[in-house]
């Protein structure tokens, strides 16, 4: 199981936020997900969205530190991409 976790610098609702990611599934990422105790309200098309509260528990948990940009390029690369204002 591989999941990834961006740096908490994404403002908004006064907090900086992460975002959680798989490279294998969204069934993989909704496992982990609740391992960790994230709401279902908290995906967003393809990623939790996480605050910076939570950064340090997912890291324990196992989820590996990368920069946003190798976030999505992972994202991308295992076809899990769902951008805003396309079909879910």
């Amino acid at each position: 199981m591989t999941v990834y976790i961006d740096p908490p610098i994404w403002p908004g609702h006064g907090r900086m936020w992460s975002h959680l990611v798989s490279d294998v599934s969204f069934e993989e990422l909704h496992t982990f997900a609740a391992r960790l105790g994230a709401p279902r309200r908290a995906f967003d098309r393809d990623h939790y969205d996480l605050p910076s509260t939570r950064y340090a528990d997912a890291v324990r948990l196992g989820a590996v530190e990368v920069g946003s940009k190798e976030l999505v390029r992972r994202l991308t690369a295992a076809g899990l991409r769902r951008p805003k204002g396309r079909p879910a």
